[in-house]
């Protein structure tokens, strides 16, 4: 069932817009407004109910995604999910706090992430793929619009992992969450002494070239797109974790 929205409309300031629609979100579903199995209201109704810009809209929806709060079911709509346990496993945001602990995190999504990228070449469907299409197509827009592509990037990276077919990639990537994208905790650019855009720009572009090697289901090179990706981000976190401490010393 689908299942209105009567919330006020949402402040202007503090946090971002689309943190706080994913907030007003969360608890509804935590309160029973929103259940298991119910359906979000259109895009263009939760627009009118809080005063906001579809953009906004889909960047909460794919937070709340990221979150493994709801799953969009393309063609169909917006589903919520379990509500998250706080007992359950996940990398706490609050200690993932230093350059080291973002390297630690980049060398455990490398072992994971190089199979998973390789089994969904071999094992997608045309709706996973559009899926993977959709979040790149959203992370291009947020680059585009300088706004935040932390969720959109985690969801481009979580659609991988259920192309494998296999729950347990999906499920320890929802775990971990948008903590893993480096860019969650430290300015990524800065550190690699970058100019955003262009940073942004390169990121895109590994993106794409792990998303065009499932789409012609190419699972050595899916693999090694994989790993040159999250090996490219490490090693400029690494050099930048040298640095500073060189200058420590």
């Amino acid at each position: 069932m689908q299942t209105p929205i009567d919330t006020p409309r949402l402040p202007r300031k503090r946090r971002s817009l689309a943190q706080e629609l994913v907030t007003v979100l969360t608890e509804q579903i935590r309160d029973g407004l929103l259940k298991r199995g119910d359906k979000l209201p259109t895009e263009s109704a939760i627009m009118e109910a809080h005063g906001v810009s579809r953009t906004v809209v889909r960047e909460a929806i794919s937070r709340l995604q990221a979150a493994g709060q709801v799953e969009t079911r393309h063609g169909i709509g917006t589903f919520v999910l379990d509500t998250p346990s706080p007992s359950g496993f996940r990398i706490d945001p609050a200690t993932v706090v230093t350059l080291r602990d973002v390297l630690a995190i980049l060398e455990f999504r490398i072992s994971l992430e190089v199979e998973s990228a390789g089994l969904a070449a071999q094992r997608r469907n045309p709706e996973q793929l559009a899926a993977m299409r959709a979040a790149l197509d959203a992370l291009n827009e947020s680059v585009a619009h300088a706004s935040d592509a932390v969720a959109s990037d985690f969801q481009f990276h979580l659609q991988i992992a259920l192309a494998t077919g296999n729950r347990y990639f999906t499920d320890i990537m929802t775990h971990l969450g948008t903590s893993i994208i480096p860019r969650t905790r430290l300015n990524s650019a800065r550190l690699a002494h970058d100019d955003q855009q262009h940073y942004m720009n390169r990121l895109s572009r590994e993106h794409e070239e792990i998303y065009e090697a499932i789409a012609r289901q190419d699972a050595d090179a899916a693999r090694a797109a994989m790993r040159l990706h999250l090996t490219n981000s490490r090693e400029r976190l690494r050099q930048a974790h040298e640095e500073a401490q060189a200058q420590g010393n």
